[in-house]
């Protein structure tokens, strides 16, 4: 028979048994949880030293060529709304292929569950420290710096005096096709310690991309029948897209479908660098496309232009005038009706 004291030491001794395996299990669940629940691991582990840098290749414009060039641009020149790329780890960037390949896997739980853009900053950006590291080195420099909800880019702005002193880059001028541009001559440098959590710099130039369709001066004969498409046949075989199409493409008929009716609008966000005014005639050019398609009253849109950032001006890709760009918002009002 065991003594009161060894009894009571025995106690002890399962107690504390229980409770190291009670720590050991809550370790192991510790390393077993996602990534996304414990917060992306820093790629930042080095100090800042601005005596150790690193070129960012493949970050100068084609066009911005000796031959193009009219010399260095105003120290004063303003540079807006800048964007530093981030990078994701290597986990991350293979958990978002995953991601990609589920959302169009109809056998995946992921399929078609679409990440809001906090969500998708909080699995696939870089973690807060990186964030924080490289906005004081922004900050540092002289910048204004925002951070985008999905932590993809960080947004700068300054003067090109500022990025030549910062990226170690010159900004220069250059006249292409009769157009004035400015762009960095050279490859944009950082200091290496950034380098694990940055891929590179977007728009260090003003060389804004065209649209890709051509636009034909003469008009066009069609042919349209409602009904099973391609409803819209131009001359020569060519198809063409009507609303429906659209709708089809971009997934709104279930949308339309759930629509009841009354006096409520729809409010649709358009973001382009071409607005859709047309000179005097706001958005006639969408009008007249839904006109041919849709019945009044059901074809009828409100434009309202929000500017947000540099005018770009008219980039082509539709008639008429104008040069405004940002978000489009377009406002289809009454119930849904043949199509």
């Amino acid at each position: 028979m065991q003594s009161p004291s060894a009894s009571k030491r025995l106690l002890t001794i399962g107690v504390l048994a229980l409770m190291f395996c009670a720590l050991s299990f809550a370790q192991q669940l510790s390393d077993q949880q996602p990534a996304s629940l414990a917060g992306p691991h820093p790629l930042i582990t080095l100090p800042v030293n601005e005596s150790q840098l690193t070129v960012l290749k493949g970050n100068t414009h084609p066009l911005a060529r000796p031959e193009f060039d009219l010399g260095t641009a105003a120290a004063t020149l303003p540079m807006q709304r800048m964007l530093l790329v981030l990078k994701r780890s290597p986990e991350q960037e293979s958990a978002l292929e995953r991601l990609l390949d589920d959302q169009q896997d109809k056998s995946s739980p992921s399929y078609h569950k679409w990440l809001t853009p906090d969500e998708f900053g909080r699995q696939f950006g870089p973690a807060d420290m990186d964030i924080q590291t490289i906005t004081t080195w922004l900050q540092s420099q002289g910048f204004q710096v925002g951070i985008t909800r999905g932590r993809t880019v960080l947004e700068f702005s300054g003067t090109a005096g500022q990025v030549q002193e910062a990226f170690h880059t010159t900004i220069h001028k250059y006249l292409v096709n009769g157009e004035q541009h400015w762009a960095n001559s050279s490859d944009p440098q950082i200091p290496t310690a950034l380098t694990p959590a940055v891929a590179g710099v977007l728009t260090l130039h003003n060389f804004l991309k065209r649209p890709h369709i051509r636009l034909v001066k003469e008009p066009v004969a069609a042919k349209i029948r409602p009904g099973k498409s391609p409803e819209l046949t131009l001359s020569g075989g060519t198809h063409a897209l009507s609303p429906e199409d659209y709708a089809t493409i971009y997934n709104i008929n279930p949308v339309y479908n759930s629509y009841s009716g009354g006096s409520s609008t729809i409010t649709i966000a358009v973001v382009g660098r071409s607005n859709l005014y047309n000179g005097d005639e706001p958005g006639q050019d969408v009008q007249d496309f839904r006109g041919i398609f849709i019945p009044l009253p059901y074809n009828q849109v409100d434009f309202q232009i929000i500017l947000n950032g540099p005018d770009p001006g008219d980039l082509g890709g539709r008639r008429g005038g104008g040069s405004h760009a940002g978000y489009d918002l377009v406002r289809r009002r009454g119930p849904r009706s043949g199509y």
